[in-house]
């Protein structure tokens, strides 16, 4: 089973970058969103087994939306997307609950490695070791 993605950043050319990463190596990219308060709606909707979510965006920042979905999902899976220079708003956002970060201008290679980190994906992205195959990503109950 693929691994449920969603996007989240204000910039629309930024979700197109990220949705071509994760299309090419077989994600499902299963929403988008342009701001924090959509982001967090579709959380609850979709269920994704991760979140790319930049930090400074209209509406609702990403901090703020990043607290709302961890105090619903303490295991959300949650990659924080942020340009050059927000080294405290990264410090912030990792004591909120992220799990990693990656920094605008960014590579696919990178992408690649931290989602394989958090979820636990050999170099398929497949779920690694006994849980594999007990429901979503890594054997996450979704």
């Amino acid at each position: 089973m693929a691994v449920r993605v969603l996007i989240v950043d204000d910039a629309l050319f930024m979700r197109s970058m990220i949705r071509d990463i994760f299309s090419r190596d077989g994600f499902e990219v299963v929403g988008e969103a342009e701001n924090g308060a959509d982001a967090v709606r579709l959380t609850r909707e979709l269920k994704p087994d991760l979140i790319t979510m930049d930090i400074v965006m209209p509406v609702m920042d990403g901090i703020a939306a990043l607290q709302q979905i961890v105090q619903a999902d303490g295991t959300a899976n949650v990659i924080m997307v942020s340009a050059l220079g927000q080294e405290s708003l990264i410090s912030e956002a990792l004591e909120a609950g992220a799990r990693d970060f990656i920094v605008k201008p960014f590579q696919a290679g990178r992408v690649l490695k931290v989602v394989q980190s958090i979820l636990g994906l050999d170099e398929r992205f497949r779920p690694q070791g006994p849980a594999a195959g007990a429901g979503g990503a890594a054997g996450s109950p979704r």
